[in-house]
């Protein structure tokens, strides 16, 4: 066991200050990812700093009909909370995709767009890895890595982001409100993950003592034509082999807004905006999700046990689109299929 201090701030300031006093301290919402890392002697925080007095677990509605959602609140609140469902069904469809529904009890907004990749050789400490040792090299480039990214990845590391949740988010524009020692400050989702480069142990942009506190969701019209569609090895209890979050607005048989994520494929979750813009009035059917899926995964590249997933989230990303255009999300598509 790895010796560590315990604490349990009451205020975000006094929380602030402690995870700048320990700059090997670790936060403690849910734990579900927390401790399996310290189990692997991955994470050998010297300081838990215990959040879960902070007042971070509203879930709450904005003035121009967006929500904001608090750090603290479960995947379940999230998911099952009737306006989530109503307003933005693709977040909650994301949520309930992953893991099962003791973790989701468990398991907190904050935690889950902060919880770190799956990779096996990230997991185990007798192998190199830059995400976990930076300068040790890469095993999973040349190893076992069926799993792995094929887009934005880097010569330093091919890890991919594990959550579902975030998936969704990305692909309803999400925000990140962050708070640290110079204050509170709003990070675009797209912003806030990072892609490997050379400095693959930092999965994302927070700036030292910054902790989150709320995810806002900007209101939109996506509430008829969209789906979460999460291929994985088995049905229960398994990350994506590869997502795709979609929203669309369609009138009278053509795309006026569109929004297309992947998951299981990036060290983030993935988003081309250009793509987006470039499809909008294109007629919603076949031919124009085909050339989505080609745009989409034009830069993807294979390394070898992973060579299947690009083929895989072409048509992955076809039938989601059609999905969402037909009005069909994925949950229900599997009922009529039934």
């Amino acid at each position: 066991m790895n010796p560590f201090t315990y604490s349990r701030p009451e205020t975000l300031s006094d929380a602030i200050a402690a995870l700048l006093a320990n700059p090997q301290g670790q936060l403690l919402a849910g734990g579900t990812n927390l401790v399996d890392l310290m189990k692997y002697d991955v994470a050998k925080p010297e300081a838990l700093i215990d959040i879960n007095h902070l007042p971070l677990r509203n879930i709450e509605d904005l003035p121009d009909g967006g929500m904001r959602i608090g750090a603290l609140a479960s995947n379940s609140a999230v998911a099952y909370d009737k306006r989530i469902t109503s307003r933005f069904p693709l977040l909650s469809s994301a949520i309930l995709a992953g893991a099962s529904p003791q973790l989701r009890n468990a398991a907190t907004t904050g935690g889950n767009l902060l919880q770190r990749t799956r990779c096996y050789y990230f997991y185990d400490p007798s192998t190199p890895c830059n995400k976990r040792e930076p300068g040790s090299g890469c095993s999973a480039i040349g190893g076992i890595n069926r799993t792995h990214a094929v887009l934005g990845a880097s010569n330093k590391c091919i890890a991919v982001h594990p959550s579902d949740m975030c998936v969704a988010l990305a692909a309803l524009d999400a925000t990140v409100e962050v708070e640290g020692p110079d204050g509170a400050r709003q990070v675009a989702l797209a912003d806030f993950h990072r892609l490997p480069g050379d400095t693959p142990e930092k999965d994302n942009t927070l700036a030292p003592g910054e902790i989150v506190t709320g995810i806002l969701l900007k209101p939109n019209r996506f509430e008829s034509h969209y789906t979460y569609l999460k291929l994985r090895d088995r049905l229960s209890y398994a990350f994506a082999l590869v997502s795709v979050a979609v929203g669309m607005e369609v009138a009278e048989g053509h795309i006026v807004d569109l929004r297309v994520a992947l998951g299981g494929v990036a060290h983030k979750p993935w988003r081309d905006q250009r793509t987006e813009a470039e499809f909008s009035g294109a007629r919603a059917d076949e031919a124009t999700f085909h050339r989505v899926a080609d745009r989409l995964l034009s830069g993807a590249t294979g390394q070898g046990d992973n060579d299947f997933k690009i083929p895989l989230a072409q048509k992955a990303v076809v039938r989601a689109l059609a999905q969402a255009a037909g009005g069909l999300p994925q949950n229900q598509a599997i009922k009529a299929i039934q």
